[in-house]
């Protein structure tokens, strides 16, 4: 079982830009940019408000992943997070759906990776907004917020799914947060 540390921020147009400059004037390594389809799914003993069972769709590649949220009134959020790569992610879809598990949700992601004092930073963009992430220990959380400037930033304290939800169309029994 990993335990994922992280820290969650909205970030404006203006602010993303500002941030990509930081960051590379910080030293930090760019690891790419990747199309993400997010699909979670409802069902079994699951409970939708701090658990997510997830089938993660990037190029040729999927990962299913089992989230489960930690109980924390900090802005840095603590998850259970055990995950696998699937070979194939059609039948894995299937095999949920024999076991009963139905998508409930799906959101779409551009998500562009970078590397510094060992954290993970991405910087996302969803159909309902820009965010980034940093994802370490919590000491080295704040010490890259403090490199980035971003130690009055406002954390965003909503998952990925709650704004999918928020935000997403409903088209027959799933919501969809998808790029026109």
């Amino acid at each position: 079982m990993g335990i994922e540390v992280e820290k969650k921020y909205r970030l404006t147009h203006e602010g993303r830009a500002s941030l990509i400059e930081r960051l590379r004037e910080s030293g930090a390594t760019f690891e790419g940019e990747e199309f993400e389809e997010n699909t979670l799914y409802a069902g079994g003993q699951l409970d939708s408000g701090r658990q997510v069972l997830r089938l993660r769709r990037v190029g040729g590649r999927a990962v299913l992943t089992y989230k489960e949220r930690g109980d924390s009134a900090s802005s840095v959020k603590r998850y259970r997070e055990d995950e696998t790569r699937v070979d194939d992610a059609a039948a894995l879809a299937d095999i949920l759906a024999a076991l009963g598990f139905t998508p409930s949700l799906v959101y779409e992601k551009r998500r562009a990776t970078w590397q510094l004092k060992g954290a993970e930073i991405v910087v996302d963009d969803l159909p309902f907004g820009l965010f980034l992430e940093i994802e370490g220990e919590e000491s080295v959380i704040t010490e890259v917020e403090e490199l980035l400037g971003l130690t009055e930033a406002e954390a965003e304290m909503a998952t990925y799914p709650e704004l999918a939800r928020r935000y997403g169309q409903k088209r027959g029994d799933v919501i969809e947060a998808r790029f026109e």
